[in-house]
Order: C-alpha cells, then sequence, then structure tokens
C-alpha cells in the first residue's frame, strides 16, 4: 500500500483488505452495482480479486501486480476492477471458487476471475505473476489475450461463461434423491481417514498439511460411539505433535494457519479466529478424553493469546493476525514470520547461558538456523520454535533436575515473549465476524465447563452481549455479518447463524441464563424461515435476496471452517433434545437425508456433518439438574458430568424460576421436577424415559456410566 498514493473507492470501505488496497493505483470498486453498471457501459469484462487481510501471496500479487503503475494502467484502460474481502462476502467467494474448482480442478486464494458484465466467469486462476515461468502465464499475457479476445472473438468468451454459469447453476438447483446415511457412513469416514493417516507427524495426508477440527471432532466421537482405539489415538497424536511443532506460537500461544511441511515445522504464519475457536475444542476435548493436562496447557494459552490479542474492548473477537510484518521497527521491508523467528545471536543475548542451554535444547535452537526446508531462502539462519525434545530430555542433556529445567524455560519465555513485544508485529485484521464470534463463544463456554475458570465464562457471555448488540440489534431487525469502526453492515449468512446458535446453545449450557437458550431458538427458526430448502430439506447459504449473486447454492464440504449446513443440522437435533419439539428433530433428519447421497460418498471430506448423523442415531441422555447454579452441590454434579467426553447430550438446569418457566412452556415434565430433600437433584433421561433421580456425585457417577 503506497499511501503517497491517489486513494481509489476502498478508501471509504471498513474491510482491513479492501483498505490494503486503497492506494493501488488499480480503479479499484467493490462489489456492487457501480462497477457492474460501468462494464454494461463502457462494454468490458471485470477483473475480480479475492482475497483476504493475512493471505502471504495476496501481499505478493499486490506488491508485483498490483502496486505496478504499468500494469495497472492496462487493468484500468481495459477492465472493470473488482476487489473483495472473502471473508466479509463469502457468498460472492464461493461461487467464483465453485468456478475456479471446475474450471482448473483446484482452489486457492488470491482468486482471480474474470467474468462477463452479468457476472458470468469466463477465466480462473489464483495467484498470477508478473512475469511468464514453470509453467505458469503472467498476469500481463493473461490480460492482453483477454482484452483480444473480447474486442476479436467475443462469442468464445460468452459461449464458455454460459457453459460455466450452466455448471454453477445446476449445481446449486439440482434435485436429488433423498437417501438415509447409517452407521456404515461413519465407520466409512474413520476408514478414509486411517488411509491418509501419517502415523510419524499427525496429521492426514502429506505436504502442505492442514489442522482438520471437524475430522478431530469426528475421531473422539466415533471412539465413544465404537470404542475403536485407534480413532482416539489418530486424534491425540495429531494434536501432540501440532502442538510440538513450529505451527504452535510456542511463546505466546495461538496456532498458525498451517504447516508447509509434513512436519508442522514451518508454517505460514497469519494466525486466523476461526482456528483457534475450534483447535481450542479440540484440545479440551481430548483432555476429557485423557485428562492428559498437555491438552488442557494447550487450550489455554490459545484462549489466554485470543483475550491478549484478539478480544475487541467492549467485547467480540477481532478476526486474523497477519503472517508478515517488518523486520524490524527501522526497516521498511516486510518478511513473512519476521514477529516470530530467532537467530542464535538473539537468543543468546537475551539469556543467561543456562537459561540459552535449557532453551536451545528445548527448542531445536541451531547456529545456522533450524529450517531444514527453505525452497524460498526467507529463514535462512533463522529458527522457528518447535519443542525439538521433552523436558525431562533437556534435563538429561543439561545435567538439571527436571523443576529446575521448567524454572528455566519458564524465565527464558517470559523474557523473549517481553523481547518480541518490542518488534513491530504483524496487522491486526479487527473487523468482527458474526460466524467467527459464534465459534470462539462455543471455545469459551465450553473451556469453562470443562476447565471451570470465571474468566472463560465472562468472555463468552461479554461476546454474546457485543454481537447481539452490535450486529443484531438494528432498526429494520436484520441480522448482519461484519461489525467494524462502529458500522455494522453485510447481510449474514448460514453459517453467522449457524455458529452463533451453537455459540449461545454452549453459553446456555455453561451458564443456565435462559436468555441465551431463549435467542438460539428464535434465531433457528428465523434461519429455518430464511434458508431453509422447504421441497428437499437442507440449507441454502444465503438468503437469495441479493441479485448480484449468480446462483444461491448449498455447500456441505468442510473447509477450514465447519460447513454451515452440518452445524444448522446438529443445532436443531440439540434443540429438540432441550425443548422437546418434534418439528426440530423433521428439519434435521429431512436435512441429512437431502444430503445422504453427499455422505455415503463423501468419507471423510463432511466430517462435521458426520458428527450431526452420529448424534441423529443416538439416543442422546438429557442431564437435568434441579436446583440453583451458585449451589456448591450442583456445582460438584456439574464437575462430574463436565469431567468426561459426552458428545450425545444436552444439559438443562431447572432452578424455579424464569429458566423452568421457559422449560415448562415447553415440555410441561420441567414444570413438576424438584429437589429431593430439598437437596440438588439429577435427572439422567433418555428416549423419553428417566431413570431414578440421583442427589449426590456418587450416584450421578453411576447413572452416567450406565
Amino acid at each position: 500500500m503506497r499511501e503517497g498514493n491517489k486513494s481509489n473507492r476502498l478508501l471509504h470501505e471498513k474491510s482491513p483488505y479492501l483498505l490494503q488496497h486503497a492506494f493501488n493505483p488499480v480503479d479499484w470498486f467493490p462489489w456492487g452495482e457501480e462497477a457492474f453498471e460501468k462494464a454494461r457501459r463502457e462494454d468490458k469484462p471485470i477483473f475480480l480479486s479475492v482475497g483476504y487481510s493475512t493471505c502471504y501471496w495476496c501481499h505478493v500479487m499486490e506488491r508485483e501486480i498490483f502496486e505496478n503503475e504499468k500494469i495497472a494502467a492496462r487493468m484500468n484502460e481495459l477492465l472493470v476492477n473488482i476487489k473483495v474481502d472473502r471473508e466479509e462476502r463469502p457468498d460472492v467467494d464461493h461461487v467464483y471458487m465453485m468456478a475456479l474448482q471446475a474450471m482448473t480442478g483446484s482452489g486457492g486464494w488470491p482468486m482471480s476471475v474474470f467474468i462477463t458484465p452479468d457476472r458470468k466467469p469466463f477465466f480462473a486462476a489464483t495467484y498470477l505473476p508478473p512475469v511468464a515461468g514453470r509453467g505458469r502465464a503472467s498476469f500481463p499475457d493473461i490480460l492482453e489475450r483477454i482484452a483480444e479476445v473480447w474486442k476479436n472473438e467475443r462469442h468464445v468468451i460468452l459461449e464458455g461463461s454460459e457453459k460455466v454459469y450452466h455448471v454453477l447453476a445446476q449445481a446449486g438447483t439440482s434435485t436429488r434423491e433423498s437417501v438415509e446415511a447409517g452407521e456404515e457412513a461413519l465407520h466409512r469416514a474413520y476408514h478414509a481417514l486411517q488411509d491418509k493417516f501419517d502415523d510419524v507427524h499427525g496429521g492426514f495426508g502429506s505436504a502442505p498439511k492442514f489442522p482438520r477440527p471437524v475430522a478431530l471432532n469426528f475421531l473422539f466421537r466415533y471412539f465413544s460411539r465404537t470404542g475403536v482405539a485407534s480413532a482416539r489415538e489418530m486424534a491425540l497424536t495429531t494434536l501432540q505433535k501440532m502442538a510440538e511443532g513450529g505451527m504452535y506460537d510456542q511463546l505466546g500461544g495461538g496456532f498458525h494457519r498451517y504447516s508447509t511441511d509434513e512436519r508442522w515445522h514451518v508454517p505460514h504464519f497469519e494466525k486466523m479466529l476461526y482456528d483457534q475457536a475450534q483447535l481450542a475444542i479440540s484440545y479440551l476435548e481430548a483432555y476429557q478424553v485423557t485428562h492428559d493436562p498437555s491438552y488442557k496447557r494447550v487450550a489455554e494459552e490459545i484462549l489466554e493469546y485470543v483475550t491478549r490479542d484478539l478480544t475487541h474492548p467492549n467485547g467480540g473477537f477481532f478476526s486474523a493476525e497477519d503472517a508478515e510484518s517488518f523486520r524490524s521497527l527501522q526497516s521498511t521491508e516486510k518478511a513473512e514470520g519476521a514477529f516470530y523467528v530467532w537467530t542464535r545471536q538473539e537468543i543468546r543475548s537475551m539469556l543467561n547461558a543456562d537459561e540459552a542451554a535449557a532453551f536451545e535444547c528445548r527448542f531445536g535452537i541451531k547456529e545456522e538456523g533450524n529450517v531444514d526446508v527453505d525452497p524460498r531462502q526467507e529463514f535462512t539462519g533463522q529458527n522457528i520454535l518447535t519443542a525439538a525434545r521433552s523436558v525431562l530430555q533437556v534435563a538429561e542433556s543439561i545435567q538439571k533436575t527436571k523443576d529446575g529445567v521448567q524454572r528455566l524455560l519458564e524465565r527464558s519465555r517470559q523474557k523473549l515473549f517481553a523481547e518480541r513485544l518490542a518488534r513491530p508485529r504483524p496487522l491486526l485484521d479487527d473487523k468482527v465476524l458474526l460466524s467467527w464470534n459464534g465459534l470462539m463463544i462455543s471455545a469459551f463456554a465450553r473451556a469453562y465447563q470443562v476447565l471451570g475458570k470465571a474468566e472463560y465464562a465472562a468472555s463468552a457471555k461479554t461476546a454474546a452481549q457485543f454481537v447481539m448488540r452490535e450486529l443484531l440489534s438494528n432498526e429494520d431487525g436484520r441480522v448482519l455479518r461484519r461489525y467494524r469502526d462502529g458500522e455494522a453492515k453485510i447481510e449474514a449468512q448460514l453459517s453467522d447463524y449457524s455458529f452463533l446458535v451453537q455459540g449461545l446453545l454452549d453459553l446456555y449450557e455453561a451458564s443456565f441464563d435462559i436468555q441465551w437458550l431463549q435467542r438460539a431458538q428464535e434465531l433457528t427458526d428465523r434461519q429455518i424461515v430464511i434458508f431453509l430448502d422447504q421441497r428437499q430439506g437442507g440449507f441454502f447459504e444465503t438468503s437469495g435476496e441479493d441479485g448480484s449473486i449468480l446462483v444461491r447454492t448449498t455447500e456441505t464440504y468442510d473447509g477450514a471452517e465447519p460447513s454451515g449446513n452440518s452445524i444448522a443440522i446438529l443445532n436443531p437435533l440439540r434443540l429438540s433434545q432441550m425443548l422437546g419439539d418434534q418439528r426440530y428433530e423433521d428439519v434435521a433428519r429431512k436435512s441429512l437425508a437431502r444430503f445422504g447421497q453427499d455422505i455415503v460418498a463423501g468419507e471423510d471430506a463432511l466430517a462435521q456433518l458426520l458428527v450431526a448423523l452420529d448424534f441423529s442415531l443416538s439416543k442422546p441422555k438429557q442431564v437435568v439438574i434441579v436446583g440453583s447454579r451458585d449451589d456448591e452441590a450442583v456445582k460438584k454434579m456439574l464437575s462430574e458430568v463436565h469431567s468426561r467426553f459426552m458428545p450425545r447430550k444436552v444439559l438443562l438446569l431447572v432452578d424455579g424460576g424464569a429458566g423452568q418457566r421457559f422449560l415448562a412452556s415447553r415440555v410441561p415434565f420441567f414444570g413438576s421436577l424438584v429437589k429431593l430433600e430439598d437437596r440438588a437433584t439429577v435427572y439422567v433421561c433418555e428416549d423419553h424415559a428417566c431413570k431414578l433421580p440421583a442427589s449426590d456425585v456418587a450416584m450421578l457417577h453411576a447413572l452416567l456410566e450406565e
């Protein structure tokens, strides 16, 4: 971004990504009718560039293409140019990503799509270089060729765009036979993950290696259902290896986006809110499954990072931190990972001899740097911190006690963390997205349940209040997707509704404040009206009210986030168990049947939808506690429940007040529940039948073991 240049229209946007391009010499438009009308009026094709603020290759393409005066001049002469933040507009991104994948067989960002004035795509790619090489055409060459064909052989472009549009439209409206997937689909997905599992380094497949929290969700539930130990071990090994690698921030907590190698060593260094939310829950579930404190520690460090660096002063959570930062306070050059990597000399200048010996042994520090494979030579002489040796191995190596090594490492971390704070920080993308905040509310609420720290419940509550106030309290009653700098904007989409509802259900089960269950029900009812495909079942991604979106689609495949449909189906299944409302279960089961063919054929690609299927194939336990949330006996009962991994339960509190009245208005049975002998009492019910009530933890333990 060259702020000495004349600004373009993006200067008036709120998206940090769009603002990064506000001083490009490219005459950028935001997505909207103004750009489409100009393209029609001037009879020009449109260049659509889609990315996000923390995308490394998006920055590279900006420097090489969009800041190049000569290339920009040709773009302005021959095209109408549109910039889109995929995080603000996943609806736009999704349509053209489908086109990119249909045309090339793969996808990614930056996404570079040439479209007609009526928004139909005819050429698509990802990163395009300024000069051709390594089998990749250059952006200037492609630009000139498209301009030539548009002028002289336009029928070729129009015919191609119609074919692509037909494929997209068919994908959005195709009718399919309903199929009820059964338990066999779960077994198929387990075996598919087993075939892909890296039993040395954890994770699935080879480099580049991404965290797949949805796969871990499925594996823990498959283990719970079947007792197959290898499902549990695949998940635990992956979590352990990820936490030991450079993809995990060993000083500040939190995970980077993905690893460029199979060992989780060299990451792309951006940090995304949705990764923190999902992985915090994965480590919490691992702790419930094993009671191994190492998983608890990682979950706590993730949440500490989010609290410290990604939390809005008024509540709510920011979106991401960039991979790049300036090399030093004096530098004008940015480098990926500059905030996170260390030379051996830097470490030794900060630590005493004993601290340095322990730290270097623990984190694999080398004089020449510890990055073995570095094709771009970005990290020559640098060290990416990885847990190369255990604390016990360090103690043996430097001939110290284990406790002594722990103290040395803790002092070293504090010193280096303080030193790192003096470095130029990566860019913070400080927009607040409703969907990602829903995921993070879930993480903090679940953390309070499992770990019992009051600050986690407070973070979840404050964030829920923030998004309710800023994104759901509008004069016209609309639910909006994005808040930044005092402005709420962009119509909410399926994932915004479904992820927030999930967060509110988790927050209710953490706090038993009935307002959260009520709001979850209200939003689910609204989601059904706006997004449900009444004919086939399943949920559309968008409302269909925005005429600029080419096709209205459904999505079941999980990406970096769960599919909106997977959570939109799981939520009603939970609500039906909480509120006894059969219509929620009917919606969920019809939707599962609509996607049944995909579930059976997709194996592990629909891992979170398989989590919903697993819930639907079960007889969930209703754990109903009668008493006050502040009663010590109730707290002990809740601790007993949360100490174990029980993914197929719902948790309710009957307190004699507003909460009980609301529940009883839905399920009269709840109105009849009372404490036995004036002691906190728990009822464990399953398939419309309750076991004998329990009034102490030992009795509850026995009931939950059955």
